[in-house]
C-alpha cells in the first residue's frame, strides 16, 4: 500500500469537502444539520435515532455534493445552453430534493413525538 498516496487522496477528498462549502445550498443544508444534531442533543434521542439521523445528514450531504459535481461536469462539457445539459443538472438537483424532504420527514417523525 502507498501510504503517500492514500494521504493524498484525503487531501482531494478534503479539498472538495471546502470546494463544496462554496456552495450556497450546503451552507444551508449544513446548518440544517448543525441545528438537527444540537435539538437531537437537547431532546436526549437514542442511539437508534442517531443513527438514523446521522445517515440522513450524510446523504443529503453527499448527493448535495453529487449535484454540485454534476453541475460542475455538465458547465465544463456544455458551456452553451443544451436541453440535455439542464435535464442532467436538474435530475441531479431533483435528487437532492427527494433526500432533503425525506430528512425532514425523519426529523418529523423522530422530533415530534418527543416534544408534543
Amino acid at each position: 500500500m502507498d501510504v503517500l498516496k492514500l494521504i493524498k487522496s484525503f487531501g482531494y477528498a478534503l479539498v472538495g469537502i471546502c470546494t463544496s462549502l462554496k456552495e450556497q445550498n450546503m451552507r444551508i443544508h449544513l446548518f440544517s444539520a448543525v441545528i438537527v444534531v444540537i435539538a437531537g442533543v437537547l431532546t436526549g434521542i437514542s442511539i437508534t435515532e442517531w443513527l438514523v439521523l446521522i445517515i440522513t445528514i450524510a446523504l443529503v450531504i453527499g448527493s448535495e455534493m453529487i449535484n454540485t459535481a454534476i453541475e460542475a461536469v455538465v458547465n465544463l462539457a456544455s458551456p452553451e445552453y443544451h436541453p440535455l445539459a439542464k435535464q442532467a443538472k436538474d435530475v441531479a438537483a431533483g435528487a437532492v430534493l427527494v433526500f432533503a424532504v425525506a430528512s425532514v420527514i425523519i426529523g418529523l417523525l423522530i422530533f415530534l413525538p418527543k416534544w408534543f
